[in-house]
């Protein structure tokens, strides 16, 4: 059968899918019944063709769709006769289906018919495309004379531009020749300026070994004055030694003489009471205030020379960040401010100054430091060397919400506090 006749038949006995159930297909052709009539034709052409083989019921579901279709064709090849203007592939393909008497015969002849056609087209297209390439060849040969002709006339530019090359190098080899003689004037004249500077440099050295001689002479001078007048100076400083020496001895004399003990007690350590002891940051810490209670914070600032360093934005983007920066600044240093006059503590402000272009004009507050990190530093990297500054035993207390900072100045002995926390005591006051 040949291929076309085959590719027939199997798309009509695929369009004969959509009339029927499931249940009355041949169970091999079950699993496309739900597929697509092109991809029905594409993955199930094989069990398509098996099933019309060995499938009579299925045959004839085909050939009655095929009468319904196309009566006058099947009216003809059931007769035995062929109409005359019937395609032979579809002619095969019916009788392959319907197999009236003698189909196999009908088969044959279609199967002619259809080479016989297929002969024809390709002779047809072989012909075509003989006359195609007959005028691709004509088109290449005119394109290779043009071709030809615009490579002689580049040739003929190219003769021309070589002999004004020819003439240019001539010129410019006249023109080395000139400049080398040049060269070698030049370098005669440098040779002679260079045995000038030899000797003008010899002299210069022996001025300098002359000028040193003199400078060791004057040093020499300096050093004997200055030893005279220390010389002078220590007869000085032995006779007032001698004299606070005899003023030593006659009082360590007197002492003895005496029998006075040291002072080690005073009339205040007479007096029976309860001493206090001195409380650190780590002490407050472990009270039972709450994390965010303000008088946490109240109790740290009131230690002894207690310093307050505050991270500005982290501070003012946890408390109003809706502000713009500037007023952000402002409100916290206002509160700032007022904190430093109730408590006395030393307080400063760290503002993050290291994608500024220009200085921020800022007048700070009565006891508030405010400063901003140079460019390529941090504020956190500015407050960790502010800690780091200070004298270890010293109150220092840093409100920051970031973890890695409160993290570092913790092992440096600093106190860390929330953000929140002076929020709220701010908010208080």
């Amino acid at each position: 059968m040949p291929e076309r006749v085959r590719h027939r038949v199997v798309v009509m006995a695929g369009e004969t899918f959509a009339g029927m159930r499931i249940s009355e297909l041949p169970p091999p052709l079950r699993q496309y019944a739900r597929f697509t009539p092109t991809r029905r034709v594409k993955y199930g052409a094989a069990a398509i063709a098996t099933a019309l083989e060995t499938d009579a019921g299925f045959r004839h579901r085909v050939a009655s769709r095929l009468r319904a279709e196309q009566p006058d064709l099947a009216d003809a090849l059931t007769q035995g006769t062929v109409p005359p203007a019937a395609d032979p592939v579809e002619v095969a393909a019916a009788a392959y289906v319907l197999r009236p008497q003698g189909w196999v015969k009908l088969m044959v002849a279609a199967g002619e018919e259809t080479l016989r056609a297929e002969a024809e087209h390709a002779e047809e297209e072989r012909a075509r495309e003989l006359e195609r390439l007959r005028e691709e060849v004509e088109r290449l040969r005119a394109g290779t004379r043009e071709e030809i002709d615009r490579h002689r006339v580049d040739l003929d530019a190219v003769r021309r531009e070589s002999d004004a090359v020819h003439r240019k190098l001539r010129s410019s080899q006249s023109d080395v020749r000139r400049g080398e003689a040049a060269l070698r004037k030049l370098r005669a004249e440098l040779e002679a300026v260079r045995a000038e500077a030899a000797a003008e440099r010899a002299a210069a050295d022996a001025e300098a070994r002359r000028l040193r001689a003199r400078l060791a002479e004057s040093e020499t001078a300096l050093e004997t004055g200055r030893r005279a007048a220390r010389e002078g100076r220590s007869v000085e400083d032995m006779r007032l030694r001698l004299l606070l020496d005899t003023v030593l001895e006659a009082a360590q004399g007197l002492r003895r003489e005496l029998a006075l003990p040291p002072v080690e007690f005073r009339p205040a350590q007479t007096v029976e009471a309860v001493e206090p002891g001195a409380l650190t940051p780590r002490d407050i810490a472990n009270r039972a205030l709450s994390e965010e209670d303000p008088a946490l914070l109240d109790q740290l600032l009131a230690l002894p020379q207690a310093h307050l360093v505050v991270d500005g934005y982290n501070v003012t983007k946890t408390g109003y960040p809706t502000m713009p920066l500037d007023k952000q600044r402002l409100r916290l240093l206002g509160g700032l401010a007022m904190l430093a006059a109730q408590t006395s503590a030393e307080v400063t402000c760290v503002f993050d100054g290291a994608e500024l272009d220009v200085p921020v004009l800022l007048a700070p507050p009565r006891g508030v430091r405010v400063l901003f990190s140079k460019s390529g530093q941090t504020a956190d990297e500015l407050i960790r060397r502010l800690v780091r500054a200070e004298p270890p035993g010293r109150p220092v207390v840093v409100v920051s919400a970031d973890r890695e900072v409160a993290d570092g100045v913790a092992r440096a002995g600093a106190r860390p506090v929330a953000s929140v926390l002076l929020l709220k005591r701010l908010a208080r006051a």
